[in-house]
C-alpha cells in the first residue's frame, strides 16, 4: 500500500472510531455536573457526583459487588473456557469439534432475554434467585464463549506437534499442556479473561431478573437510578466504567504490541 493509501486508511479509521466512541465519552463532561439535572455541557462543574458515587453506601456496595462477582466469574470462565477450547481444538474429530463449538457459542447467539427467563426459572427451582450465586452462575454461562473464542484463535496459531515433542521427552499429556501449550496461548487467555470480566461487569438484563435487594450490581443500580429518579450520579458511574475499560484495553494493546516486537 502506498503512503497516500495508508494516510487515507488512517483517516477512515479515525472517523469510524470517533463515530463509535464519541457518544460514550460524552458522559465524561456530564459526570462533572454540579446540579441535580442531566447536562452534557454543565456550566457549574465539580466532583460532587464522584463524591456521591464513592460516598453513598448503595453505590459503593453495588460497585464492590460488581467487581467481586466479575472477578469470580472471570476465574471460572477462564478455567472452563480454556478447557473447552482445548477439547474442541485437540480432543475430537472435525465434526464433533463443529458441534461442540456451536453448543458452547450458543449463549452468544440466543437473545439474552430468553437466557434470563430460562435462568430465572431454573434458579427459582434451586431457591437461589436474589443471591450472588445466581448472578455468578448466570454470568459465567454467558462469559465462557468470550474465553473460548480468543483461546481457540491462539490454539490455531501454534503447532500441536510441540505437545507431542514434550511427551516424547517424558512429559505427561497434562504436563505438556501446562508447560508448553498454556504459555503459548497466554495472550488469548488474557484477552478472554478481560472479555469475560467486562461481560459480567456490564451485564444488566440477566441481573435484573436474578438480582435481589441485597445483591444489586452496579448496572442494576444505574438502571434503577435512571428509571426511578433520574439520579445524575449515574454519569459518574458510567465515566468510571469507561475510564476503567479504556485503561484496560490500552494496557492489553501495549502488552500485545510489546510481545509482537519482542518476537521479531
Amino acid at each position: 500500500m502506498t503512503h497516500g493509501g495508508r494516510r487515507w486508511l488512517w483517516v477512515a479509521v479515525t472517523i469510524i472510531a470517533l463515530w463509535l466512541f464519541l457518544p460514550a465519552f460524552a458522559v465524561l463532561p456530564m459526570s462533572l455536573n454540579n446540579t441535580n439535572r442531566m447536562s452534557v455541557w454543565p456550566e457549574d462543574r465539580s466532583l460532587r457526583l464522584y463524591d456521591q458515587l464513592f460516598g453513598e453506601p448503595q453505590w459503593t456496595a453495588a460497585l464492590t459487588r460488581s467487581f467481586r462477582i466479575g472477578a469470580i466469574v472471570t476465574v471460572l470462565a477462564v478455567v472452563l473456557g480454556t478447557l473447552a477450547a482445548l477439547a474442541i481444538a485437540r480432543g475430537y474429530s472435525r465434526a464433533r469439534r463443529a458441534g461442540l463449538n456451536a453448543l458452547i457459542l450458543a449463549p452468544v447467539i440466543i437473545p439474552v432475554v430468553i437466557a434470563a427467563i430460562a435462568s430465572y426459572s431454573l434458579y427459582l427451582e434451586w431457591n437461589i434467585v436474589g443471591s450472588e450465586r445466581a448472578l455468578i452462575f448466570a454470568h459465567t454461562s454467558i462469559a465462557i464463549p468470550f474465553v473460548v473464542i480468543p483461546v481457540l484463535a491462539s490454539l490455531r496459531g501454534i503447532n500441536p506437534t510441540l505437545e507431542f515433542a514434550a511427551q516424547s521427552l517424558g512429559a505427561s499429556r497434562a504436563s505438556a499442556v501446562w508447560h508448553v501449550t498454556l504459555p503459548l496461548i497466554r495472550p488469548g487467555i488474557a484477552v478472554g479473561a478481560f472479555l469475560a470480566f467486562m461481560q459480567s461487569f456490564d451485564e444488566v438484563v440477566l441481573s435484573l431478573f436474578l438480582t435481589g435487594p441485597l445483591s444489586r450490581t452496579l448496572p442494576v443500580r444505574m438502571y434503577s437510578a435512571l428509571i426511578d429518579d433520574l439520579d445524575p450520579t449515574v454519569a459518574a458511574a458510567a465515566a468510571v466504567i469507561i475510564l476503567f475499560t479504556t485503561v484496560a484495553v490500552v494496557s492489553i494493546g501495549v502488552s500485545r504490541l510489546s510481545e509482537a516486537r519482542g518476537a521479531h
